[in-house]
């Protein structure tokens, strides 16, 4: 190689080390600083697992629940809902389930009784009687002591049991002949 060639090729090889320095440093400058660490752990909550659905309001009226004066008695979130002639919820509460459900459907308030002893030996007041179910009458009352206490599993009962006040406010709502509407 002669002399003036063996410069050319020292000269473009420094414009081209010149040029890859430039831009080395140019991609230096603008890498991120997270690059090459780790990614945190996403939280359960951030996880994307499709199409998310917007949670529903337990206490909402559930729909497909009948039209005008009701009370309905949701079994999956044991909710009763007591709702007036124009379909406005006047009251909502959650109760304690008996040992048989009844099953879905409407029914209409059969029979009240103010003060009597429970199928399981607790006094109770208020009592809301709507369906019958394996033989057991079901309906609505409330432990004169305020208890709420899980009923015994072993025996069949149909005491729905809701707080004093709870109960006090469905006696004065649920009146001979009132529907009862039973959801899921």
């Amino acid at each position: 190689m002669s002399r003036s060639s063996s410069g050319i090729v020292a000269g473009l090889t420094a414009a081209a080390l010149a040029a890859v320095g430039f831009l080395a440093y140019q991609a230096s400058a603008n890498v991120p600083s997270t690059l090459g660490k780790p990614a945190p752990s996403a939280s359960p909550s951030h996880v994307a697992k499709g199409p998310q659905r917007p949670r529903r309001d337990p206490a909402a009226l559930p729909a497909h629940s009948g039209q005008g004066a009701r009370v309905v008695y949701a079994l999956k979130g044991d909710r009763v809902w007591l709702v007036d002639d124009g379909d406005k919820v006047t009251r909502t509460f959650t109760v304690r389930p008996s040992t048989v459900d009844p099953e879905p459907g409407s029914y209409a308030v059969t029979s009240r009784t103010d003060r009597i002893t429970g199928s399981d030996g607790v006094p109770i007041e208020h009592v809301v009687l709507f369906a019958k179910n394996e033989g057991v009458v079901i309906g609505f009352s409330s432990a004169q002591d305020g208890s709420m206490a899980s009923p015994d599993p072993s025996r069949k009962t149909g005491g729905v049991r809701a707080k004093l006040a709870d109960g006090t406010a469905l006696w004065n709502f649920a009146t001979l002949g009132s529907k009862v509407v039973v959801v899921p």
